[in-house]
């Protein structure tokens, strides 16, 4: 019998299945779909590709089977979303795929990939990569968690042979400095360095939207150029309301082709403290402001070669879209807030209120 025409019969049967008693509707309702499900068995047990990528799925709460199905397709994540459904009813898990960060491929099988939606069972790490940390920070954060090579991760990154379409304005032999996204992530308990990195590369591609990347183009900067900016912004900003003004007092002097004299791009040139055990100086002098290095925004006018962190979603958000003013100086108050200035002298004054010489 052609499958159509068994298809043909079992939708006219789910229609008539609420006149029945509620006790035959389940039974009867299951040996169909079964029945359907049956001359699908080939198409059950085959991925829909052979790429074993990691993929980042994320189920809204309240999301239909329905909605979760047409996406999963969309993602190339499984070759037939009527059949994907069909299963989820059949195995009675349509009403409840919880919502959630999944981490997919695309080699698992429509069994597998509801298994992992539906009840969660597939092993994982969940880790946590904080907006502002440089790529050696994360490599160091993922070795100590035993999830990776901390070196393997830190060559990989710095490398920077990964293929994605929004890495391309980035100047020849580049790391991926800057688009390792900070995120929540559920890593598979098999995951390798590689995978990491392109689960952290995907959700950049996802995050960082066309129209963010439409808004850097109006700002006349290559994205490449934005998330650089982007960092500087966040390993300076600290209240939510301040990134936009911040941004602002970079956007300012770049117009006018002043040096950026950004502290956190010295700390960046500086690397590793050694007495401080930390990657960012936690106080920068004159005489670490002459460290010769393209990064040090005191010696050099405009943007550094690349970014100095990772910069999360306000960071990028605020560069792309920095607030209208005529600031062109700040100064830290102490308490993570900044006073800004619109002259050279304004900004002797706020430091002389704000970080007196002792």
């Amino acid at each position: 019998m052609p499958k159509r025409f068994l298809v043909m019969i079992l939708a006219i049967s789910l229609l008539v299945l609420p006149t029945l008693a509620c006790t035959s509707e389940d039974s009867l309702e299951r040996a169909l779909i079964g029945v359907y499900l049956s001359l699908y068995e080939d198409e059950l047990g085959t991925p829909a590709s052979t790429d074993s990528t990691p993929v980042i799925f994320v189920i809204e709460k309240g999301e239909t089977a329905d909605s979760i199905a047409r996406r999963l397709y969309q993602e190339g994540l499984i070759s037939d979303p009527d059949l994907f459904r069909m299963l989820a009813r059949y195995k009675g898990v349509d009403s409840r795929l919880e919502a959630g960060q999944y981490t997919l491929r695309r080699n698992m099988t429509m069994a597998e990939i509801l298994e992992a939606l539906g009840h969660g069972t597939v092993p994982s790490n969940i880790v946590t990569i904080p907006e502002g940390w440089r790529l050696e920070e994360i490599a160091e954060h993922l070795g100590q968690k035993g999830l990776v090579d901390a070196t393997e991760f830190r060559q990989l990154a710095q490398a920077g042979q990964f293929q994605r379409d929004f890495l391309a304005s980035r100047p020849t032999g580049a790391s991926l400095e800057g688009y390792l996204f900070p995120d929540t992530y559920q890593l598979a308990l098999d995951f390798q360095a590689a995978d990491i990195i392109n689960l952290m590369l995907d959700t950049f591609d996802r995050k960082v939207t066309p129209d963010l990347r439409a808004a850097a183009q109006k700002q006349n900067l290559s994205l490449h150029e934005a998330i650089t900016l982007a960092s500087i912004v966040e390993r300076e900003a600290v209240i939510a309301e301040e990134y936009p003004i911040i941004a602002s007092v970079y956007v300012n002097r770049l117009a006018k082709k002043w040096p950026l004299q950004a502290d956190p791009t010295v700390q960046y040139a500086l690397g590793y403290q050694s007495k401080e055990q930390t990657w960012w100086k936690k106080r920068v002098y004159f005489v670490d402001l002459e460290v010769d290095s393209p990064y040090n925004t005191y010696r050099h006018a405009g943007l550094p070669p690349g970014p100095i962190c990772s910069p999360g979603l306000d960071a990028i958000q605020a560069a792309v879209n920095p607030a209208q003013t005529d600031y062109l100086f700040f100064v830290a108050k102490g308490d993570g807030s900044h006073a800004f200035a619109r002259t050279a002298e304004e900004f002797e004054q706020l430091v002389n209120q704000y970080q007196p010489r002792q």
